[in-house]
C-alpha cells in the first residue's frame, strides 16, 4: 500500500511527535525517508543519575543476598562428611525442597523421638511442599540416634533430617 504525504500531513507528524516523547521516529514512502532524532539528552541525563543512584543503594543488600543463597546451597553438603566415629550412622535426607514437621498436627506426638527404633514403612516426619503433605517412611530398620531439624524448619533438598543406626 503506497502512502501518500503532502506537506501538511508531515507538519502535522512532525509536531506530534514533537509533543511527544518519541525520540526516534523513521518513515520510508516510495520516494522519500523522512527520520526524526530528538536529543532528549537532558532528560536522558537526569534518568541515569536516577537509575545509577538508587542501583548504588541497593548494591550492598542485591550483593547479600547472593552471598546468603550461595551458603544456603552450599549448606546441605557440609553434613555429609559423617564426623569419625559416627560412619556406623546412616543419613537420612530431605527428598525435597520443603517444610520439615516431625508430627501429624500441632500438640500431637512426635512420628518418632531419638532412641527410638523405626522399622522399614514406618513415617518418620511430615514434609510439606506446596500445602502438599508427604509423609516420609523409613527405608530400614534402624534405631533414631540424631534428629536434625526443628519442627517447622524450611529443609533444603538433599539435607540430612535425621542419623540413625541400622539394626
Amino acid at each position: 500500500m503506497a502512502m501518500k504525504l503532502d506537506h501538511e500531513d508531515l507538519n502535522r507528524l512532525i509536531e506530534k511527535i514533537s509533543t511527544s516523547d518519541i525520540q526516534e521516529f523513521s518513515l520510508e514512502g516510495e520516494d522519500f525517508k523522512l527520520e526524526i532524532k530528538r536529543n532528549l539528552f537532558d532528560q536522558n541525563q537526569l534518568a541515569n543519575n536516577l537509575v545509577s543512584n538508587t542501583s548504588f543503594d541497593r548494591q550492598p543488600t542485591v550483593q547479600k543476598s547472593i552471598n546468603d543463597n550461595v551458603s544456603l546451597v552450599n549448606e546441605p553438603e557440609v553434613p555429609q562428611v559423617a564426623p569419625p566415629g559416627r560412619s556406623e550412622l546412616t543419613e537420612i535426607t530431605s527428598p525435597m525442597v520443603g517444610t520439615f514437621y516431625r508430627a501429624a498436627a500441632p500438640g500431637e506426638e512426635p512420628f518418632v523421638e531419638v532412641g527410638n527404633n523405626i522399622k522399614v514403612g514406618q513415617t518418620i516426619c511430615i514434609l510439606e511442599a506446596m500445602k502438599l503433605m508427604n509423609e516420609i517412611e523409613s527405608e530400614f530398620n534402624a534405631e533414631i540416634v540424631e534428629i536434625l531439624v526443628e519442627n517447622g524448619t524450611p529443609v533444603e533438598f538433599g539435607q540430612v533430617l535425621m542419623r540413625v543406626k541400622q539394626s
